[in-house]
């Protein structure tokens, strides 16, 4: 086995199945600024189907700041923490996956393989913090990728971000998929205590099969809403999030996705429709093509009807739900049933107001 360089696009660059196993994305291209594809040729040797098998690969960066703002209308935040680059779940629909491309990667299986740990995120933090032009409003942590990713488990950094949060008394928003999120409970619950906490678990469809073809490392459907209930039992304030909603694939769902979200305890919910930025498209259409061939044509009718002929609009205000007579219905579903299920209440903004620069050791305490 050998690679050859080309200026083409291949059409077919699908990496032997055996290889990639448990993996979301069937292939590996360059990203968008790579001037050229490494396309692997059979010389006859060592055939792809007995080379040995992906395996997930740990790089280190050490980050100047972590704080990251941004000034979208589609999002009720303004600045977020990514504890980590790419994500070992696999999530084959995921938006983040052109995030990789910027490192060099592929958004394909070098986003799932070749993942980035920012071990040093906590202590880059609390200096961040304790700026004296830092003003306090709620953090997003796991809206590109999952903090509570498998090697969470044992690098700790997302444990060490909310040690900080919760020493400064700081408000902080987490996304995840990941059942880790149960190991820090008991930082959440002191936080949840003071209102500096809300958690959004995301569950795409309750079908076992096709939660593990779509987010191959990703826990299953019925673990994340147990975690919703261990969430919600501990005073953790829950929202049930439908995302993303896949036409003609998971959009019967959203009903029952919100019911089991409410039964297992969550007290608020949301949606995003499927969006397909950049590089996803293609490996979207693929995985398309190898599970669901039936309905392919289907799906991507669906999303290009939302978004004026094409597969992804990036417009704000429109990428998030699509526009026209279909979006309309989705969001129309969605209002009936949080309405019936009492998930539509709005919530309180976090407290911010506690917000404090805890004293570095030898420092003198302020008397008042």
């Amino acid at each position: 086995m050998f690679y050859v360089c080309s200026m083409m696009d291949p059409q077919s660059d699908h990496v032997a199945a055996a290889r990639r196993k448990g993996r979301g994305a069937a292939s590996n291209r360059a990203g968008r600024f790579e001037p050229y594809q490494r396309v692997a040729v059979d010389d006859g040797w060592a055939p792809d189907e007995e080379r040995p098998a992906l395996r997930t690969e740990l790089s280190i960066e050490r980050p100047r700041s972590v704080i990251t703002r941004n000034a979208s209308p589609d999002v009720p935040f303004d600045r977020s923490i990514n504890p980590y680059r790419g994500c070992e779940h696999g999530c084959i629909y995921c938006f983040a996956r052109p995030s990789h491309a910027w490192l060099g990667l592929s958004p394909g299986l070098d986003f799932e393989t070749r993942l980035v740990a920012r071990p040093e995120a906590p202590a880059v933090l609390a200096r961040e913090l304790a700026k004296r032009s830092y003003t306090p409003r709620t953090i997003a942590i796991g809206t590109n990728t999952d903090p509570y990713q498998p090697i969470e488990k044992e690098q700790r950094i997302m444990r060490g971000l909310l040690e900080v949060l919760w020493a400064h008394r700081h408000p902080v928003g987490i996304v995840t998929k990941g059942t880790l999120i149960e190991r820090d409970i008991d930082i959440l619950s002191a936080m949840a205590r003071h209102r500096l906490v809300r958690v959004g678990i995301s569950v795409t469809t309750l079908d076992r099969d096709l939660s593990r073809r779509m987010e191959p490392r990703a826990p299953a459907p019925e673990r994340r809403l147990a975690t919703i209930r261990r969430l919600a039992e501990a005073g953790i304030e829950t929202r049930i999030m439908a995302a993303p909603m896949i036409p003609a694939l998971t959009d019967h769902e959203i009903e029952a996705i919100l019911s089991a979200g409410k039964e297992a305890g969550a007290i608020a919910a949301s949606w995003v429709m499927l969006r397909l930025p950049r590089e996803v498209s293609a490996l979207f259409r693929d995985w398309l093509a190898a599970h669901f061939p039936d309905r392919a044509g289907r799906v991507m009718a669906r999303l290009r009807e939302m978004h004026g002929g094409r597969e992804y609009d990036p417009e704000w205000g429109r990428r998030m739900r699509g526009t026209g007579p279909y979006a309309q219905m989705m969001a129309a579903r969605f209002d009936r049933a949080t309405r019936a299920l009492g998930l539509n209440e709005k919530r309180p903004a976090l407290d911010v107001a506690q917000f404090r620069v805890p004293p570095r050791p030898g420092e003198q305490l302020s008397l008042f």
